[in-house]
């Protein structure tokens, strides 16, 4: 039986996933035009966000080797 792979976009997409169980992942809005954005915004969208429900499953279920 073969390998299963790694879906490669949810990897670039998916910060991390924690010894709970939690999935991680980034704010959007973070890449470009910052110059409209206070500074308090763009400290707000530089933590990392919790993927919950029906979203982390299917993240979990295309990236197992994430965990």
């Amino acid at each position: 039986m073969p390998k299963i792979k790694t879906h490669r976009g949810y990897k670039k997409r998916v910060k991390k996933v924690t010894k709970n169980g939690k999935v991680l992942h980034k704010h959007c809005g973070k890449s470009h035009f910052l110059a409209k954005r206070s500074s308090s915004r763009k400290r707000k969208l530089a933590v990392s966000k919790r993927t919950e429900g029906a979203e982390k499953k299917r993240i979990l279920k295309v990236a197992p080797n994430l965990r």
